[in-house]
């Protein structure tokens, strides 16, 4: 059953802040539900061409190219640390420590390119 909580988001914390200092992006980490640790992307000197967006961790290879992809790569990484992911399709299984979600921008606001 995926779990997250406050503790773990600040075990985590100082190594996805490092990744975005590293990039030059402001952000923001929270918890929601008990079981996702989401980062919301605000502003800073990764161009990813659109002003929102809900990044799909599975297809960022895919998806993104040079910076951009650097840096989602690494902050996925970095809120994946100590995670496992036990799921079984042919069962039906899933079995995740707990689910990440990265957000562009937000709902309200834009995500700004600085120089």
């Amino acid at each position: 059953m995926a779990y997250m909580n406050q503790d773990k988001k600040r075990e985590l914390a100082p190594a996805i802040k490092k990744v975005l200092k590293k990039y030059g992006v402001k952000g923001t980490l929270a918890v929601r539900h008990h079981s996702t640790l989401v980062v919301n992307l605000k502003s800073g000197k990764v161009n990813f061409g659109i002003d929102r967006a809900q990044v799909n961790p599975y297809w960022i290879k895919e998806h993104w190219e040079g910076d951009a992809q650097s840096f989602l790569m690494e902050l996925k990484d970095a809120m994946m640390t100590g995670n496992h992911d036990r799921s079984d399709i042919q069962t039906d299984l899933v079995d995740v420590g707990w689910y990440i979600k990265i957000n562009i921008g937000r709902n309200s606001s834009k995500y700004h390119v600085t120089d």
